[in-house]
């Protein structure tokens, strides 16, 4: 009996894959076998990572499109389905933080996290709802964050956001059951990305400090628990948020 994740025949559409956690989701699906669409804010960002793709002999194609604008959000999928054959598994990763404490945060920065982060989620899943509620054992995973558990000063839109995507996540998995489609969330801890290496050593310490485990996570733990929950293992998870902190949020 095999034991490996297989996902042959399948197709991924992975947002904000072009570094970090989002490439590494795309890079795992791919290595299970799916084909998978690569969306980034450009096609020219995405591109690498799809040619990382097809170089190791997978099949994947690259993407531009900014989710917040629900026009480019349903073109993104359009394209999918079209080039790849169809869509049965949503990665929504693209987020953008724009930090700052809460008295000092400019109405501009709290709607633009809102609008990538929750509105972006929603215009994804609203381009694929209808074909993927015609295909059997069809997935959505939200990536939300701890934030969006626990908050964090500073990050009110950011917080806000995440909380938004659980609470979507929960109503979406209960509109979607009747017809098979799973829906769940991740919610990752301090993981170490290209978004968390600026961060002063001191802020890294600290929070070091509150992990059980102590160690910072790696996107390959995001992406084993997304990969985890597209699977035909996961048939019977639904309106699940998944923690993946390493204990932070104990």
């Amino acid at each position: 009996m095999s034991v490996s994740i297989e996902l042959s025949g399948k197709v991924a559409l992975v947002t904000g894959a072009s570094r970090g956690i989002g490439r590494m989701i795309a890079l795992r699906m791919a290595q299970a076998g799916a084909a998978v669409a690569v969306l980034a804010t450009s096609e020219e960002r995405a591109r690498p990572v799809a040619d990382e793709i097809t170089q190791a002999g997978g099949k994947a194609i690259a993407l531009g499109a900014d989710v917040a604008d629900a026009g480019q959000a349903a073109a993104a999928v359009e394209r999918t389905v079209k080039e790849l054959g169809g869509l049965h598994i949503v990665v929504n990763n693209a987020g953008i933080t724009k930090d700052g404490l809460f008295v000092r945060m400019s109405e501009e920065d709290f709607t633009r996290v809102i609008d990538v982060n929750l509105n972006g989620t929603f215009n994804v899943c609203k381009a694929a709802a209808r074909g993927l509620l015609k295909t059997a054992g069809a997935r959505i995973i939200n990536i939300t964050s701890i934030v969006g558990l626990i908050g964090n000063a500073g990050q009110a839109n950011y917080a806000a956001a995440k909380a938004g995507l659980v609470g979507l996540t929960m109503s979406l998995a209960r509109e979607f059951g009747g017809r098979g489609v799973t829906v769940n969330a991740i919610a990752p801890g301090f993981i170490t990305t290209d978004m968390t290496s600026d961060l002063p050593e001191p802020v890294k310490q600290s929070a070091l400090a509150s992990i059980p485990l102590a160690r910072f996570g790696a996107a390959e733990d995001i992406a084993d628990a997304a990969l985890f929950l597209a699977s035909e293992r996961a048939a019977y998870i639904t309106g699940h948020t998944l923690v993946v902190d390493g204990g932070m949020s104990l």
